[in-house]
């Protein structure tokens, strides 16, 4: 039972939720918004994101015993804010559907699980490495913007590696809370405790509206989340069979679209937080932090607006700082593992790079740039050497 409830385990699957939600769940409400969504429905859509996520990470991870964490597409909600202006809420709940059912044949067909066959080791843990990049560049950026709060936390993180490794990212975090909350940055004051109630929209078909944004929401969700999802379990090791992952995805985006749950995928970043050493040195007993974020994910759902609202209320240098300290072991394996062979290094490079760049193009982001590139210099090579 004690090694059931580890600790590092619970921090790990609770500073995935905490960096999901505070890096993205602005712009689940300005895509709410712009489909005319009240407090009622925004509430709901968070309720349905909630719920979906915590089922499907805890389902999948206890199936299989790797840590899978799910996520919401957040360039797909990005995608959203732009498209959705003039689009009713029956009108957007019909595209979610749509846009989840491609995803869904595409896990059933097997098709999604083929094409990540081709995609070498070196290239996945590049553009893993590149994902994370940033995570890592903004931890020590931070220091410029509170340097008694992220020093604090980057000390303890140094300190913690040889006096208790296993306990290094949670002793982090809460060092991280204490000095917040002794320099007054903790904004607790409106928080108020309520259960989110789902509000269930009757879909309305349109033709222009499942064209023009259902067939993009689900190729920026394939490319830009799901082809990076799998790529981190596989650069960590885990070969888990990629099609029912995409068809559960799916699936739940289905059943749960009526209620605002848009879309589903694999989460990358977060589901790194859960892999990395700091959350088990056991890779086997990894997935018992993605069913802790699912639990996470659960109450964060019961509870909406009022959850979201209360992760607002950390300082944005403690979010960046916890964040890159969970990274920082999986940023250095990734890019030992993309590097380490001559032959592939080149390809591997320009997988990180672009990867890294954050460059979007036609709507997809660089993730699925970097990971195209690298494959087109790394076949070159193989063919005129």
């Amino acid at each position: 039972m004690g090694q059931l409830f580890s600790l590092s385990r619970i921090s790990a699957g609770f500073v995935a939720v905490l960096v999901g939600y505070t890096s993205s769940a602005v712009i689940i409400f300005q895509a709410a918004a712009a489909a005319g969504a009240g407090p009622a429905e925004i509430s709901s859509w968070l309720w349905a994101l909630g719920i979906g996520m915590g089922l499907t990470s805890i389902g999948l991870s206890l199936r299989f015993r790797h840590p899978v964490l799910t996520a919401w597409s957040t360039p797909g909600a990005a995608l959203l804010v732009t498209s959705l202006s003039g689009v009713s809420m029956a009108e957007a709940v019909a595209v979610f559907i749509f846009s989840s059912l491609l995803v869904f044949l595409c896990g059933i067909t097997g098709w999604f699980e083929k094409i990540m066959r081709y995609v070498p080791a070196p290239l996945a843990a590049a553009m893993l490495a590149g994902v994370l990049f940033r995570f890592g560049l903004d931890l020590f950026l931070s220091l410029q913007s509170d340097l008694l709060l992220v020093g604090a936390m980057l000390t303890t993180y140094l300190l913690c590696r040889y006096l208790a490794p296993r306990y290094t990212v949670p002793i982090a975090l809460l060092v991280g809370v204490v000095v917040a909350a002794f320099a007054g940055q903790l904004q607790l004051g409106e928080l108020s405790w309520q259960l989110s109630v789902p509000v269930f929209t009757m879909p309305e078909i349109s033709l222009s509206a499942l064209i023009g944004i259902g067939i993009p929401l689900f190729i920026v969700t394939m490319a830009s989340q799901n082809v990076p999802g799998l790529a981190v379990l596989r650069a960590n090791g885990y070969r888990t069979p990629a099609s029912p992952l995409i068809s559960w995805t799916g699936l739940t985006g289905i059943v749960l679209a009526p209620f605002g749950g848009f879309s589903y995928c694999l989460a990358a970043i977060t589901a790194a937080i859960c892999m990395g050493k700091e959350a088990d040195p056991d890779p086997d007993k990894r997935y018992l932090a993605s069913v802790y974020a699912g639990f996470f994910y659960l109450f964060t759902g019961l509870f909406g607006a009022t959850v979201a609202s209360l992760f607002t209320a950390f300082p944005a240098p403690l979010i960046m700082a916890i964040a890159g300290l969970a990274l920082l072991g999986t940023i250095g394996n990734s890019l030992a593992g993309a590097l380490a062979d001559d032959i592939d290094r080149e390809a591997a490079l320009i997988t990180f790079l672009l990867t890294a760049s954050g460059l979007t193009l036609a709507g997809i982001g660089s993730a699925f740039w970097g990971l195209l590139f690298g494959l087109i210099a790394y076949h070159l090579k193989r063919t005129f050497d």
